[in-house]
């Protein structure tokens, strides 16, 4: 059975060399990263753990910096990467809405290079709101490649941690609705989400949405995985948010969660290769 990554992080060494300089010049790069033990991957960390957990393939990027500068050399990392292993890491590409112009073309550069997508957008650590019209363009742009967006989402509700942010379901859900015509991840199960689809009204305005289970081994039992694929089977994308979490040890957890076969082929990586292959207008399902 195929298994790709939805979801995994890899910066340049040299931003992992001078990590204590980043993490003074960004502020929630800072806080995601304080402790000593959070560990930052390079593309040959990446490509050396999917070998040993037996994945195909990951989708990559780097950190949602503020710094339209910063995220281009992590842009170029992951680009490079690509054209190396091509078919094993599917790039996506960091901007900051924020930045406005030169944000709009640094993505613009990205997609023309062969970035799949666009993501992690990170709301609270970039300075600005899933509402704020700086995200216009960029979702215009994403339209007219046919890219998909990955937005970090939160719960809202839980324990604390640091970088914890406040961009929520409420917010998520009034991002889909606006922006009907482009294809969203939202990333660690969009807050909570994927169960207001049990809500009709709320499934048809999540009709472009796809749900990633980043980071889903600090924040929810695992029963999680078979409970939402029994009614958004379509929806899920396999996802580890490596490094954070190993790669080998998130496959094992799914893979004794009871999922039925054809959901499990699903979440492992049909539903990713319909988002990035193209969307099909759903409505009710």
């Amino acid at each position: 059975m195929r298994v790709i990554d939805a979801h995994t992080h890899i910066l340049p060494p040299a931003i992992v060399a001078a990590r204590a300089g980043y993490m003074a010049r960004d502020r929630w790069f800072g806080l995601l990263h304080a402790s000593p033990r959070t560990r930052l991957a390079t593309a040959e960390d990446l490509v050396r753990s999917m070998d040993a957990a037996e994945i195909e393939g990951s989708v990559a990027f780097g950190f949602a910096f503020a710094e339209t500068e910063t995220c281009r050399l992590c842009n170029e990392h992951v680009l490079e990467a690509a054209a190396r292993w091509p078919g094993r890491i599917l790039p996506f590409a960091v901007v900051n809405p924020a930045e406005g112009a030169p944000a709009l073309a640094e993505a613009r550069r990205c997609l023309e290079a062969g970035a799949l997508g666009l993501g992690e957008l990170m709301p609270d650590g970039q300075g600005y709101g899933l509402q704020d019209p700086c995200l216009d363009d960029l979702m215009d742009l994403a339209s007219a490649h046919g890219a998909p967006v990955m937005v970090h989402v939160n719960e809202l509700v839980g324990h604390p941690y640091p970088g914890k942010g406040t961009a929520g379901p409420h917010d998520a859900y009034a991002l889909a609705c606006r922006f009907p015509q482009v294809r969203f991840i939202f990333a660690h199960w969009g807050g909570g989400l994927p169960f207001y689809e049990l809500m009709p009204t709320a499934r048809k305005g999540l009709a472009n949405v796809y749900y990633d289970t980043a980071a889903s081994l600090y924040l929810y039992d695992d029963r999680i995985f078979a409970e939402v694929a029994r009614w958004a089977p379509d929806k899920l994308l396999f996802a580890t948010d490596y490094p954070l979490i190993g790669q080998c040890r998130f496959l094992e957890r799914v893979l004794q969660a009871g999922l039925a076969p054809e959901a499990l082929e699903r979440l492992l990586s049909g539903n990713l290769m319909r988002v990035l292959g193209g969307y099909e207008q759903g409505g009710d399902r």
